[in-house]
């Protein structure tokens, strides 16, 4: 997979604000928090490199879901 760095949309998951990101494959897969520009909330991104097909998937939340 290039180590390049990509752009992507993606919606803040607190108030549904729409948010550029910068994702960077090259350190592999990555746990992080990023607070959104518009409501300061915390959103939990989870990066991860899948190698076999050559993409990156992400996946947006944040932590003050509740699971029943």
């Amino acid at each position: 997979m290039p180590d390049e760095v990509k752009e992507q949309r993606i919606e803040c998951p607190n108030c549904g604000h729409n948010i550029r990101v910068a994702l960077d494959a090259s350190e592999g897969d990555q746990d992080y928090y990023d607070e959104c520009p518009a409501c300061c909330m915390e959103m939990h991104l989870n990066l991860h490199v899948d190698e076999y097909n050559q993409k990156i998937q992400l996946a947006v939340g944040s932590d003050n879901e509740q699971i029943f």
